[in-house]
């Protein structure tokens, strides 16, 4: 297999793993990229965009990054409160009136952002054509009654998360989620992402290929349990991304398509003009310290989880005093381990089962590692 791009001799190491999963059959198509302050010392890609292996992954290549792009969809929300058009402090019907109904007027708009609004599934029936229709979609979120009490726990919104944030920066700025991201963010960096993806980038795209196990990411066997309810409306079919509808619509927690580069390029740009005013990050992080809502067992997973502003912080895969996770399973696991100055992302556009990878390195910084990698990010389509 050859692997393509650029890697510092330093990352050798990186590149050798990364081949072999190639090697093993773990990977079938990916892409590679780690930036070390603010500058790529490793940039790789290599496999294929289809199971039978016709269309070599390119430089260029793209995939439907799943949850990932939840991350941008939170992303937009912040830039719009950062410019102090939204207060996150704020009921959600400051900015969208129609929601104030069914015991849902006392939702701020940072429960969307915490996953603790009780909207993490819909009562149905959907269809996987009315998550194509954004008019529909949050009618229907508007005119539901919370599954839980709002704000006092988090349950993982898979899909309506992103309805709930894009259409509250749609009613703020009177465009869609996607095309906020595409003029505000995405274009001015140049980073390659797309929420709601225009059809002549189809061809450069890598097909999702499913477990062998089947579509759904989470079978819970309790069919009235929020978990089930969660994932029954809307339902999710991997074999749907592949369809030109899903490509085209905006579904801002599910269907955003990048590679790792775009998304390194993101959080770059992110954390560099973090760092160009010291107050505004010791700002930020008081807010998240402050704002931080720590729920008991989570209505969709059991287990104690911190939700923040800017993250979603668990006890894995690092120590949770030095780590925060935005953590989609089927998107990316983003690291930030404060003490060695490490930012790990892995996006992936395969499913496989309800898992979450509990590898860490537990040895202190020898002389010769590089002590601060800012940002791994990896795509990958098998």
């Amino acid at each position: 297999m050859e692997i393509q791009g650029r890697c510092d001799e330093k990352f050798a190491r990186v590149r050798d793993a990364f081949e072999a999963n190639f090697a093993n059959g773990s990977d079938l198509g990916a892409s590679f990229a780690v930036t070390l302050n603010g500058e790529y010392v490793v940039d790789i890609w290599g496999g294929h965009l289809d199971e039978a292996k016709t269309r070599p992954w390119k430089e260029d290549t793209i995939v439907n990054v799943y949850s990932t792009t939840k991350t941008m969809a939170a992303i937009c929300l912040l830039v719009l409160a950062d410019r102090g058009l939204v207060d996150l402090d704020a009921p959600v019907s400051k900015y969208w009136p129609e929601f104030a109904q069914n015991g849902k007027e006392g939702v701020l708009v940072k429960h969307f952002l915490s996953h603790s609004a009780g909207l993490s599934g819909m009562d149905g029936p959907v269809t996987t054509a009315d998550t194509y229709d954004w008019d529909k979609m949050t009618r229907m979120l508007a005119a539901q009654a919370p599954w839980w009490q709002p704000g006092t726990q988090s349950g993982y919104h898979a899909i309506t998360q992103g309805y709930l944030i894009g259409e509250v920066v749609r009613r703020v700025t009177n465009v869609t989620l996607g095309t906020f991201l595409r003029r505000e963010i995405a274009d001015p960096i140049n980073a390659d992402f797309h929420i709601g993806l225009d059809s002549r980038h189809f061809p450069r795209v890598g097909d999702l290929i499913p477990p062998p196990s089947g579509n759904a990411p989470l079978t819970p066997p309790d069919p009235e349990s929020v978990a089930a309810r969660t994932f029954k409306y809307p339902p999710v079919n991997a074999l749907d991304s592949r369809t030109p509808e899903w490509r085209r619509a905006e579904i801002p927690a599910a269907n955003g398509h990048g590679n790792a580069r775009s998304v390194a390029n993101v959080d770059r740009e992110r954390r560099q003009r973090i760092r160009q005013d010291d107050l505004v990050e010791e700002r930020r992080r008081s807010r998240v310290r402050r704002t931080a809502e720590r729920h008991g067992p989570r209505a969709r997973r059991a287990g104690a989880l911190r939700h923040g502003l800017w993250i979603d912080e668990q006890r894995l895969p690092a120590r949770p005093e030095s780590a925060h996770v935005f953590l989609g399973r089927l998107g990316r696991v983003a690291r930030d381990q404060r003490r060695r100055r490490a930012r790990v992302h892995r996006v992936r556009d395969e499913q496989d089962g309800p898992r979450y990878d509990r590898r860490r390195t537990r040895r202190r910084p020898r002389d010769g590692d590089i002590p601060s990698a800012r940002l791994i990010t990896r795509t990958r389509s098998r």
